[in-house]
């Protein structure tokens, strides 16, 4: 009989911890990356990451803001972020490797180019930041990255309207592909009246930005927690990166890096790129190329078969006018 009152006492204290509310039921916090520059940093005020965090919260969203830096001020519930002040979209490009391995986020906040502008070379940043985005993606392909057209800047109005007009067709590609990036248009959001030193926002300012980025989420499923959305129909789980490697005056030698970023083995696939008018592909290793735009890229016999986490090459020269810049490219299953 004693035995039996232990057992029922421990029985009765399992099912009290069992029935605590909400002990059972707790969603783990999302990790979620705001990476860019100084604009992500926000000063003392804590940038848009203050209204955006207070937004999530009061919907009931579990999130936890990471990266190593700490910004904003102290009575801020989460501080952290990988807002780098005064660095261009290489220099995120040349760390985000280790940032993605340390904090594993579940979603990016992406914000970058405004010191691009202003720099030597703005009309290489969207092929700068087509290569982030890219490197992003194979590293961590199942986060969710949001990549936003830049805030005005007072002085450079007109490079900062032709970068945006440049990303933004490019970052759709890359969702049509089957990658999980989304592109979000931050440039009207914020006008120049809300940028006292023409670059930065204010309060006023970076809670429109936060607005903005709330939105974002709210409209992609799992970005904030909750159940993932389904694959994209149609995409097969393959990613193709394009590169230029050598070039010379009237032409320029490209490759293609394929990853199959799924689960199942791949029996086939079919890369398209875009070359710029006038140019074409004179010769291609490693795959079978037709059409001119887009270009389509189907593999031989001894490369279509891919493992999980497996990639394969194919490379190409091209000839005719223009600067040698390839297109992003997209990949699909066959």
């Amino acid at each position: 009989m004693k035995l039996a009152r232990i057992f029922a006492g421990v029985l009765a204290a399992c099912v009290a911890v069992l029935v605590v509310p909400g002990a059972a039921t707790a969603a783990a916090a999302v990790p979620i990356m705001p990476l860019g520059d100084s604009i992500t940093q926000g000063g003392s005020i804590g940038g848009y990451r203050l209204d955006l965090g207070t937004k999530l919260r009061a919907d009931g969203h579990a999130i936890d803001f990471v990266g190593s830096l700490t910004d904003g001020p102290a009575s801020m519930p989460d501080r952290n972020h990988e807002g780098h002040p005064g660095w261009t979209i290489a220099q995120i490009d040349a760390n985000v490797a280790g940032w993605l391995n340390t904090y594993h986020p579940r979603t990016i906040l992406l914000h970058i180019g405004t010191n691009d502008m202003y720099g030597s070379d703005p009309a290489g940043a969207p092929r700068r930041l087509s290569a982030l985005v890219d490197k992003i993606t194979n590293l961590a392909p199942a986060a969710d990255v949001f990549v936003a057209t830049i805030i005005p800047i007072r002085f450079a109005d007109p490079a900062v309207r032709t970068f945006n007009a440049a990303i933004a067709p490019d970052v759709r590609a890359k969702a049509a592909a089957g990658k999980r990036v989304h592109l979000v248009d931050m440039y009207p959001s914020v006008a120049v009246a809300d940028l006292p030193d023409g670059i930065h926002p204010n309060a006023a300012g970076y809670s429109k930005m936060a607005t903005t980025w709330y939105n974002a989420l709210k409209a992609v499923p799992g970005s904030i927690g909750g159940d993932d959305p389904p694959p994209p129909a149609g995409n097969g789980p393959c990613t193709a990166t394009p590169k230029v490697v050598g070039s010379w005056n009237g032409g320029f030698q490209g490759e293609v890096t394929v990853a199959n970023t799924g689960t199942a083995a791949l029996t086939g696939w079919t890369v398209q790129f875009t070359l710029a008018g006038g140019q074409s592909i004179g010769q291609i290793w490693s795959g079978t190329a037709s059409g001119t735009s887009p270009v389509t890229v189907r593999n031989v016999a001894y490369n279509g078969a891919l493992a999980p986490g497996a990639t394969t090459t194919f490379g190409f020269l091209v000839s005719g006018p223009g600067t040698p810049s390839l297109d992003a490219a997209t990949c699909t299953s066959s």
